[in-house]
């Protein structure tokens, strides 16, 4: 297989506003409208799992499909705060009172961090290297 920008481009879930809005922009909604203080923790430790794991999830496939440089880490990043938004909810990570602050601000740092620098400092796609039936 030989890279090809045009092809990664078009297989980038991020080339389709119907789906960033429902991948991305949603759970991102989500998660500030249950930030607030009079949302139950229940509620939030709720729709922040589900939120994170669908940007987690829909991250690690857009990485599969195109080799999108940051959806390789922010795949990863977004499931691993799933967890530690689910452990905290559920009583069992010991965050103190204010760790659904801190773990709104990591979401939020790192998201923009972790979107933006890979981009920076490598390429937008991945390159897959040729397989060996390219090579015959």
């Amino acid at each position: 297989m030989k890279y090809d920008s045009a092809t990664s481009n078009s297989r980038d879930i991020l080339s389709n506003p119907l789906l960033v809005f429902a991948l991305f922009c949603l759970p991102a909604i989500a998660i500030v409208a249950t930030g607030r203080h009079d949302v139950g923790g229940g509620w939030r430790t709720a729709v922040w799992t589900a939120a994170l794991s669908t940007m987690g999830i829909a991250c690690w496939a857009n990485a599969v499909r195109c080799g999108r440089m940051h959806c390789y880490i922010t795949g990863p990043f977004f499931l691993v705060m799933a967890v530690i938004t689910l452990l905290y909810g559920l009583g069992i990570a010991p965050l103190g009172s204010n760790g659904w602050n801190a773990i709104g601000l990591t979401i939020l740092v790192g998201a923009i961090t972790l979107t933006c620098l890979p981009e920076l400092f490598f390429e937008k796609y991945r390159r897959h290297r040729a397989s060996s039936a390219d090579h015959r």
